[in-house]
């Protein structure tokens, strides 16, 4: 074995014909570059370009997962012993690290899942942010110090790290969401074992050796790579073997109620990050140019596969027809293609040919429930693509844009989450009808209403099951200092991101410490005070 600062990436001799690099991966676990324990791995590939292979990574065993919950496990009194502002200033140094190398870092971003410059460039940011954010909180861990109803003793609490926590996150944020989790629960003194993203392992390689960089010490973040159904489940089922203190999942919500059962029956703290079918309500009175835009770049930037995607458009009966034509016009002029070699494309590829399926299957159903589609035609080919394509189609794997019409809430499509470029469109009698669709999914993930009614917007602020709104802005975006998380089908009440995260990666300890030299007892001990009849007459001041 190799310890991760000891080693260059090694590149794989001539098996990329595009001539571009092709990384030997690894897992990381307690700073030593390891291979799966029975030999098995996966490659990762470029959606945008299939026969461009990024790297072979492992496919981690049971095995894998116990040796680095073992090396978490063993890391954990040194790091929760660690000063707070000395984790801070680790975290710090991981910023610093990113934005030195943050072009290269984009770069590898959009190579491995497809995401256009731009929209790598932000996921990185936030993973910056995040440690800029986060460097200080290790000045501001407080607990407090609480007055005691009995004499001679202090009252405190502190804020303790849970254990080991277990990450893990999809492919389509890989910078911003593992950073999201990773680095409060490291602020907060825990160990990680970190199961990457099938399609993005080679940049969460590039990640972890960055973490080490900045002076983490070995054990307390473990890398490991795989399938969701493997290494991921294998952390999992590690919950109920008692070896797992938190598990923090953004995925499916099918995957996450099976996880928060998991962990329910284990006691066991866990934050829960899932999908949405996210309402954006179009009124008379807002700007229909702005609601265009923001419609626009919700349901088809990252070619829909954002959890905080748009879902249903629902627009008011008078402002349709207009909102609809200006916004169509807009839809079929979409450039689409890869962004590493195209400018000025909205979106590129599907995350992988997996979520290019799951995506398709998502159509039909939309399809079946009834609703009427008037532009998308499947997956784009060289005989079957939009006006404003760019490149090659067949080099990867590209969707068109899909509007589904006439959709009302009896249509499966209403409610279940399509992850990929579409919307379903529902048409709105009047505000309450409009606030009765945007709550009527299963979902409560992100929101948005285009007004210029502030009485609209407080209503809706105010009314909406979400945990997410924006006001005359998209349903998607997030900053590093603002909760982040839903509610109903979109989570179990956890949030990501801002000083709320603490409490997901933190316990509160009180401590009582007795100086007067007995025992005293809350409660029992406690001296009543009488009161004294005052010798006033209170009527005489009436």
């Amino acid at each position: 074995m190799v310890h991760v600062l000891e080693a260059g990436l090694e590149f794989m001799q001539n098996d990329n014909p595009h001539g571009k690099p092709c990384v030997n991966g690894y897992n990381i676990i307690n700073g030593q570059l390891t291979k799966a324990s029975d030999g098995g791995s996966f490659d990762s590939i470029n959606p945008a370009i299939l026969s461009d292979k990024l790297g072979n990574f492992p496919l981690s065993t049971k095995d894998d997962i116990n040796l680095a919950l073992d090396a978490a496990h063993a890391a954990f009194p040194a790091w929760a012993a660690t000063p707070a502002p000395t984790r801070g200033q680790i975290i710090g140094n991981m910023g610093r690290l990113l934005m030195e190398h943050k072009d290269a870092i984009v770069a590898l971003e959009t190579r491995e899942i497809g995401k256009t410059l731009k929209e790598s460039a932000g996921s990185v940011q936030e993973a910056i942010d995040t440690c800029l954010f986060f460097q200080s909180e290790g000045r501001r861990l407080y607990g407090q110090t609480v007055n005691s109803e009995l004499p001679d003793k202090e009252l405190f609490t502190y804020r303790r790290p849970l254990g080991v926590c277990g990450i893990i996150n999809a492919c389509n944020f890989p910078a911003a969401v593992p950073f999201w989790k990773m680095i409060p629960a490291l602020m907060c003194g825990n160990t990680c074992v970190w199961k990457s993203p099938q399609d993005a392992p080679l940049l969460s390689f590039a990640l972890a050796r960055i973490m080490h960089e900045a002076g983490l010490p070995d054990g307390v973040v473990n890398l490991v790579h795989g399938k969701g159904s493997g290494a991921g489940q294998h952390l999992v089922d590690a919950v109920d073997e008692g070896r797992v203190n938190k598990i923090s999942f953004t995925g499916s919500t099918e995957v996450g109620k099976m996880i928060g059962e998991v962990c329910g029956r284990n006691l066991v703290s866990c934050s829960l990050e899932l999908g949405g079918k996210n309402p954006l309500v179009v009124m008379p009175s807002a700007d229909i140019n702005n609601a265009v835009e923001g419609a626009y770049w919700g349901g088809f930037g990252t070619a829909g596969q954002r959890c905080t995607s748009l879902g249903n458009l629902i627009l008011h009966k008078d402002i349709y027809d207009e909102f609809m034509d200006k916004f169509m016009a807009k839809v079929e002029s979409t450039r689409i293609g890869d962004s590493l070699h195209n400018d000025g494309v909205l979106y590129g590829p599907m995350l992988s040919e997996k979520y290019a399926k799951d995506f398709l299957v998502g159509v039909e159903m939309c399809k079946s429930s009834g609703a009427k589609q008037i532009w998308g035609e499947g997956r784009i080919t060289n005989q079957n693509k939009p006006t404003n394509f760019l490149g090659d189609a067949e080099e990867g794997v590209y969707m068109w844009p899909h509007v589904f019409v006439d959709v009302t809430e009896d249509m499966q499509c209403f409610h279940d989450e399509v992850f990929g470029p579409a919307i379903t469109v529902c048409k709105a009698d009047d505000f309450d009808h409009a606030l009765h669709l945007a709550n009527a999914s299963p979902y409560g993930l992100s929101s948005a209403i285009y007004t210029n009614d502030r009485l609209e917007a407080y209503r809706y602020k105010t009314g909406i099951k979400a945990g997410m709104t924006g006001i005359n802005n998209s349903t998607t975006g997030a900053e590093a200092h603002l909760p982040f998380g839903g509610v109903k089908g979109s989570g179990n009440g956890t949030r990501e991101s801002g000083i709320w995260v603490i409490e997901a990666y933190s316990y509160w300890h009180a401590v009582n410490d007795e100086l007067s030299g007995k025992l005293q007892l809350a409660q029992m001990d406690v001296e009543e005070v009488e009161m004294v009849e005052a010798e006033v007459d209170w009527s005489q001041l009436a």
